[in-house]
């Protein structure tokens, strides 16, 4: 599945020409007609807030409209930022001590954004990466350290905890 989703309709002059800068910058996306599919205009909905298109969500972020200087603004830090994952993470020790639960080491996931690389692994709130491409995870500085030395689009091993539960996936930051 692609990075990047740009919601439509068959008679929208805008959503075509979306379609079209986003091919002509090599940008790859996938396509959801709202019109036809009931289930993809609720999810564009529930992520932007609006029922008009085109709706663009590149890289975690919404984009309402062809607006083009925010889509070069994306495009651009594709192109030099460093690989993420799309969550907010905090320390688990802090959070064990708070609730008395949970485990004491690790990345603890307080948000995990709609369609983010960690989405896509089927991360979610509460979950407590412990390691990512084979290098241990103590706190949020460890992930941010290892996130630090990866390249972007390369798939890595993830491990997180779940309900007491090891859980192995795959995630392309």
């Amino acid at each position: 599945m692609s990075d990047v989703v740009v919601y439509t309709t068959p008679t929208c002059g805008y959503c075509h020409q979306v379609k079209q800068y986003l091919s002509q910058r090599g940008v790859t996306f996938t396509e959801r007609d709202v019109a036809a599919n009931p289930q993809a205009a609720a999810e564009m909905v529930r992520l932007s807030g609006q029922r008009g298109v085109p709706v663009i969500v590149m890289d975690s972020q919404v984009v309402v409209g062809f607006d083009r200087p925010r889509l070069d603004q994306i495009i651009a830090s594709r192109e030099v930022g460093r690989p993420r994952l799309g969550l907010s993470v905090a320390d688990a020790k802090n959070i064990a001590q708070e609730q008395g639960t949970g485990p004491a080491e690790g990345a603890y996931i307080g948000r995990v954004k709609p369609l983010s690389p960690g989405d896509k692994a089927g991360l979610v709130k509460d979950d407590v990466i412990i390691e990512l491409a084979g290098r241990r995870i103590r706190d949020a500085d460890d992930l941010e350290a290892a996130l630090s030395i990866l390249s972007r689009g390369q798939p890595v091993s993830l491990v997180f905890m779940r309900d007491g539960q090891k859980i192995s996936v795959e995630v392309t930051p």
